[in-house]
């Protein structure tokens, strides 16, 4: 007799919630059955749709046996209780949300069971990626939250994740929602965040995964905007009040007080938040309404939580308790801007306050005091200016606008104020129309100038333009520009100009009005007219043909047909003088390829040189000829190109042909795994793998600094061709870095940097974090407390990778300097006195110099056990001390003469080790090995 076993039940219940949503929602399962788990379930509950989303159900439910349908009988209107039946009706012992109009990543659940399994937590959360359908970019959701694998032991040993509100990041254990009791409260929206602090307050502990695991995709369609977009009403601010006091009433009743402190802070820095930012663009009645809803809660939220705000947010939300409205609104301009000034201070007694008036009371008058902002200090570059439209009229095809600029720190109206050079710049598809001005008259620190603006000058591609643009405000002064947006009244009626054909098929018509969102700055939308406008109107009518041309479109002008294209222009014969120059993937004109392309033009050899550029064309010298990364003139050039000399790689879909020479001059030494020796790629698929192969026996010759780079890079790569033993050409500057030309530049930086004469210079250049690019990680020394324990010693130059971001806070601009615009970072280390670095491989190159380095390295073990792995324990060859703390940093620039006596036999180790090859002629040797046959050609 056969015995029937009974099939495993699911191990996880996924339910995907969903309302009048039939077109979004097989996207949303689609995504759920295509998991690398394929033992789950998916609960799809429709809260009672009346477009054909039963249908769609039904449908999804025939086409696989995993899918069941839940329809409710009436509509809830909210999430909560379509969540509350899909918990009743879920089988598995792990169970996730989904909402129909977002999606899953392919290993999210098996991922999160996993960790679940591993760690026992009764929750598992993780990174979300956030992707704004319009623009089609993404972001990632409070990264800081998820830097690596981690359990929790409660939420008092990390409050922070209170912030973490949403449900549908997050694997929770059934048992734990059922002896809990967990439900989504019914009848409010904002319902995630209570049920999201409950969880994490209730459970136990809970794991953290530093991965995405959650697509929450932000609809552009102004008719779809989900609830938490819809901050224009203030039903959706009440609702957020009254879930915030649902969670302080559970923290009360369930022993949790202590915890609402940090419950508090998540409020100010997210909800509040998100309000504030969108001030400026409400009407007084709005304004009103949403001060009357929020100040009540406001006043009783704790006092550390206030403390805990950027100065900015304090000030702003003391205006709005205070009922100053309109400067409440002018503040929130400021909110994430430093470099965007206050409309007016007063100076009272040696202090700043924000604002036209004090208030009387000298405690209440605290509220605004700026003081620690240094104002008086700001450097002309940096310091914090507010360009704004006073008034704007359409005279004809002219506008005319009135300028006022708010100089509080006296940047315009100080010392050098007869100086500055003034204009207004737009550009559309071409060069930007630059419109001169001179203020003529100044109020206290408020300059005012009158300028008219053609926009008929204003440049325009072959067949027109269509989109948004915004103007900016350069000054200039003695040798230092600054760049600065424009912004105009929220209340600026917007204006339309008519302008004339442009070509035989395109007219114009530019709307000028206030962009409504951010810091709202002035905003110029082209929209064309004649024949191109009207094809334009039509095209939405005929969709299906759209999508086509769109689809034809790309085949004729995407990357598959510039391959193609450029495996036809290889049948061309080489251009045998062309050399094509490549930094950074086109960042700028920097790295060795720059000093090699220098030396190339001091010798005369007969050669042409194209450089490729992706971004800003600024850091190139004129006259350059210059080529746009991925460009059909790129494809062109790369194609006859009888040199190529990069520092990191063209791109992979071009082959190189038999007659073109390839110098890879690599970007620095290696210390973490490279190449074959990292996970990634040593555990990627046969295809991955071979690409990789592929690509490094393009190269025809590699350049090493040192026996080292052999040892690590080279191997790891499997590279087999000619090493150029010849140090990297970009390191000679350093290694001749006394000679006056270096001294000179050196001397330039500092002055473009605006560095006090008596002060030196401090770089600060970390590298970035696996799995956290363009998160701030990286920044982890706490400069707000560093600067004051190095007073008016030391500037600090912060230099992030190119792969991060970092703003200088308001109240540091006085001593801590933004060093992103130097494209070629050799400008910055000639001119720094000391090297603060982590585990970048600007350490090796700075070693050439000679001058102290010193490693900050809190993180060392994390970095060393859970990020790529490196290839040297970093205490056994450091060149200079390890620091973990600000005291330990701050004594250390104190006493650098000690520093550099303790560790000068250690330095001298580390300069034998890896800069072996270094001679400061690497540039010329390079060429000399490289480039024999020109320079043959040349000598006969």
């Amino acid at each position: 007799m056969t015995v029937a076993h009974p099939l495993p039940g699911p191990d996880v219940s996924v339910v995907v919630i969903v309302y009048n949503d039939a077109g979004r929602l097989p996207r949303a399962v689609r995504s759920v059955l295509g998991q690398s788990l394929r033992n789950l379930e998916v609960i799809i509950v429709d809260d009672c749709s009346t477009d054909d989303t039963f249908g769609v159900a039904r449908r999804l439910t025939a086409a696989d046996p995993r899918v069941r349908h839940i329809r409710l009988p009436v509509n809830s209107g909210g999430c909560s209780a379509p969540r509350n039946a899909g918990i009743d009706a879920a089988r598995a012992p792990h169970l996730m949300f989904l909402d129909s109009d977002d999606e899953l990543p392919y290993h999210s659940c098996k991922s999160l069971l996993l960790t679940a399994e591993e760690t026992g937590a009764d929750l598992v959360t993780g990174e979300v990626t956030r992707l704004f359908e319009e623009s089609g970019t993404t972001g990632l959701w409070y990264p800081g939250l998820f830097e690596d694998v981690r359990l929790v032991e409660g939420i008092r040993q990390a409050p922070g994740f209170f912030l973490d509100h949403l449900s549908t990041n997050k694997l929770y254990r059934a048992d734990f929602i059922a002896g809990q009791n967990l439900r989504f409260p019914e009848g409010i929206h904002y319902e995630d965040q209570l049920f999201s602090a409950q969880a994490f307050t209730l459970a136990r502990s809970f794991a953290v995964v530093p991965w995405p695991v959650y697509t929450w995709r932000l609809a552009a369609d102004p008719d779809r905007l989900s609830i938490s977009s819809s901050r224009h009403k203030l039903r959706n601010v009440a609702d957020r009040i009254h879930v915030a006091r649902l969670i302080d009433t559970f923290l009360e009743e369930t022993g949790n007080a202590d915890l609402r402190p940090a419950k508090d802070e998540k409020f100010l820095r997210h909800d509040f938040r998100l309000y504030l930012g969108d001030l400026p663009f409400r009407d007084r009645r709005w304004t009103e309404g949403f001060a009357a809803e929020v100040t009540p809660y406001l006043d009783g939220i704790a006092a550390e939580a206030f403390a805990a705000m950027p100065r900015e947010q304090q000030i702003c939300q003391y205006l709005l308790r205070a009922g100053r409205l309109e400067e409440a609104a002018e503040c929130a301009r400021t909110l994430d801007r430093p470099q965007l000034a206050p409309r007016h201070v007063v100076r009272r007694d040696g202090r700043i306050y924000w604002g036209r008036e004090l208030p009387a009371d000298e405690r209440a008058a605290a509220g605004l005091d700026i003081t620690d902002w240094r104002l008086d200090d700001q450097p002309f570059a940096a310091g914090p200016l507010r360009h704004e439209v006073a008034h704007l009229e359409a005279d004809g095809p002219l506008l005319r606008l009135t300028l006022r600029t708010y100089d509080p720190a006296r940047l315009l109206t100080g010392p050098g104020a007869q100086a500055v050079t003034a204009e207004l710049r737009l550009a559309a598809a071409g060069r930007p129309l630059a419109v001169p001005f001179r203020y003529e008259e100044a109020d206290g620190e408020v300059l005012t100038a009158e300028l008219t603006l053609d926009p008929r000058l204003i440049p325009l591609g072959p067949k027109g333009y269509r989109g948004r643009r915004h103007p900016v405000v350069v000054l200039g002064r003695l040798g230092l520009t600054r760049t600065d947006p424009l912004l105009a009244p929220a209340s600026l009626p917007a204006l339309r100009v008519a302008l004339p054909l442009h070509g035989p098929l395109a007219g114009h018509r530019v709307r000028v009005d206030c962009e409504g969102h951010g810091a709202g700055r002035l905003a110029f939308t082209w929209e064309r007219s004649g024949a191109l406008g009207h094809a334009e109107v039509l095209a939405p009518r005929l969709t299906p043909l759209r999508r086509r041309i769109h689809r034809l479109t790309r085949r004729v002008t995407g990357p598959r047909a510039k391959a193609l294209t450029y495996h036809e222009l290889q049948k061309l014969p080489i251009d045998n003088e062309l050399v094509i120059f490549e930094a950074l993937e086109g960042r700028g004109y920097a790295d060795s390829p720059r000093y090699i392309h220098e030396e190339l033009l001091r010798r005369g050899l007969p050669l042409r040189a194209v450089w490729s550029y992706s971004g800003s064309r600024s850091s190139y010298p004129k006259g350059v000829p210059l080529v746009r990364r991925g460009s059909w003139e790129y494809v062109r050039a790369v194609a006859r190109a009888r040199y190529w000399v990069d520092s990191h790689g063209f791109p992979m879909i071009y082959g190189k042909r038999p007659g073109t020479r390839y110098l890879q001059t690599w970007h620095g030494q290696a210390f973490k795994h490279m190449g074959f020796d990292v996970p990634e790629l040593r555990l990627a698929s046969p295809e991955r793998r071979r690409q990789h192969r592929e690509m490094i026996a393009r190269w025809d010759a590699l350049i090493s600094p040192s026996a080292e780079f052999e040892r690590t890079f080279v191997r790891a790569n499997g590279f087999t061709g000619e090493l150029l033993r010849t140090g990297l050409p970009r390191n000679d500057v350093l290694v001749r870095g006394d000679e006056p030309a270096q001294r000179a530049r050196a001397a330039a930086t500092r002055a473009r940097l605006q560095i006090p004469e008596a002060s030196k210079v401090l770089l600060y250049a970390p590298t970035f974090r696996d799995g956290a690019r363009g998160s701030g990680e990286s920044i982890r020394v706490d400069l707000a407390g560093l600067v004051p324990l190095t007073g008016d010693e030391w500037t600090i130059v912060v230099r992030p990778h190119y792969y991060e971001r970092y703003t200088v806070p308001r109240e540091l601009g006085h001593a801590v300097r933004d060093g992103r615009d130097f494209t070629d970072l050799n400008d910055l280390l000639l001119a720094s006195d000391a090297l603060l670095t982590d585990y970048s491989s600007v350490m090796f190159d700075y070693a050439n110099l000679g001058r102290p380095i010193l490693l900050y390295t809190d993180d060392y073990e994390w970095y060393r056990t859970t990020s790529r792995g490196t290839y040297y324990d970093l205490p056994e060859i450091a060149p200079g001390p390890m620091l973990a703390t600000t005291d330990e940093l701050a004594g250390a620039l104190k006493d650098l003469g000690s520093v550099r006596q303790e560790w000068a036999a250690a330095y001298g180790r580390f300069q034998k080790m890896f800069n072996s090859h270094e001679t400061g002629r690497a540039s010329e040797t390079v060429v000399d090995l490289f480039f024999a046959e020109e320079r043959e050609g040349r000598a006969r």
